[in-house]
């Protein structure tokens, strides 16, 4: 029988959940900043902005309380995303794929509203209803429309209630379905026309959505409804040792919830990984002297926590635990194979222009020729 989670009765997710919700995941840490937290907070904000800002980036406490870092990047974004939550303007978190974007915006609602689970994940075929309200259409039928009829959105929920909602994905949405919110947003208003009501945001509401900037052109934003939005850029990570951090951190993470060995046992082969992605991202090897082409692909951070995770998979089931050049091969081939023509000529070039000759990777360029053919 599957296992269903009551939203609406603040209890803890069960145990054996694959990926507890922020607010479950992380909730000691969450407590002891709620304890020690003395600064001004927003209405209906668990955590002052400063103490959600140390919830992202990491610190530790007068009592000596470690909270982890989630979040690793300039401090002075998640400022200015913090700010904007505390202001009357929604915030849209904009970026390449792979930025932690859905990352950061479940840490943000988890912090502010304590629930990040009221959520609009945008797609081609999000209706209008998962942004307004829908129906319970037995109801609709035997007492025509009413509230009890009215099934609620997550923005409305979230309006009713002074929380934070997300809308992830937000230039995946059709554009007649995105300026919906123009209203919400402008006016803290949403009208119901067939009850002849409105409902008006209580203090504490507001919005974080997402969005990717290689979705230029899919759904653009209107004007009208990109100035009802506060835009902050969440870049790729400035160094090669910040982005390692970051993806042996996630991997941990991932892998103590599969019961996968510890990712710092394969730190070279993460780093190894990493300076894959970011040399075939950049064009250029990491001592600046070799120009490479680079693939069709992203080679997001979030693709080589993919291709780490996978890693580790293999060598805990079907090697001796550690993470070797065997178990990434494969990994790293098909997150920069995308297009099997062109970028098939990219990656040989790169393997036996760079990687080939690269002191200490020979086990690793060997391993990528057996899975590359």
């Amino acid at each position: 029988m599957p296992t269903f989670v009551d939203r609406t009765s603040g209890a803890p997710e069960p145990r054996q959940v694959l990926r507890p919700h922020a607010e479950h995941a992380f909730a000691a840490e969450l407590a002891a900043l709620a304890a020690q937290d003395d600064r001004p907070r927003p209405a209906r904000w668990k955590l002052s902005p400063w103490a959600v800002a140390t919830y992202l980036l990491g610190g530790t406490l007068p009592d000596g309380t470690v909270i982890t870092p989630k979040y690793v990047g300039p401090r002075r974004i998640v400022e200015v995303a913090v700010t904007t939550l505390a202001t009357d303007r929604a915030l849209l978190l904009l970026g390449v794929p792979g930025t932690a974007k859905t990352w950061v915006s479940e840490h943000l609602a988890a912090a502010v509203s304590g629930d990040s689970t009221l959520l609009v994940q945008g797609t081609a075929g999000t209706p209008e209803e998962a942004i307004r309200y829908g129906w319970n259409y037995a109801e609709l039928l035997a007492h025509g429309p009413s509230r009890d009829a009215l099934v609620p959105s997550p923005v409305l929920r979230a309006m009713t209630e002074g929380t934070t909602v997300r809308v992830e994905e937000l230039t995946r949405i059709p554009a007649d379905v995105q300026d919906t919110l123009i209203t919400i947003l402008s006016e803290k208003t949403l009208p119901i026309p067939e009850l002849g009501q409105e409902v008006q945001a209580v203090r504490g509401f507001n919005l974080i959505a997402t969005a990717n900037d290689r979705d230029r052109g899919v759904n653009d934003l209107s004007s009208a409804l990109r100035r009802r939005f506060n835009t902050v850029v969440l870049p790729l990570p400035e160094t090669a040792e910040a982005e390692v951090d970051i993806v042996t951190r996630r991997v941990d993470q991932i892998g103590r919830s599969l019961d996968l060995p510890s990712a710092p046992e394969g730190t070279d082969e993460i780093r190894r990984v990493v300076t894959v992605f970011r040399e075939l991202r950049d064009g250029l090897t990491s001592d600046g002297r070799t120009k490479v082409k680079s693939p069709s692909g992203t080679l997001s951070t979030a693709e080589a926590i993919s291709v780490v995770t996978g890693g580790l998979a293999l060598s805990a089931h079907f090697g001796d635990g550690v993470l070797r050049p065997g178990d990434i091969a494969a990994g790293v081939l098909g997150a920069v194979v995308r297009d099997p023509a062109a970028d098939r000529v990219v990656w040989q070039e790169y393997l036996e222009t760079v990687v080939r000759e690269r002191d200490g990777w020979q086990d690793f360029y060997r391993a990528c020729r057996e899975v590359t053919g």
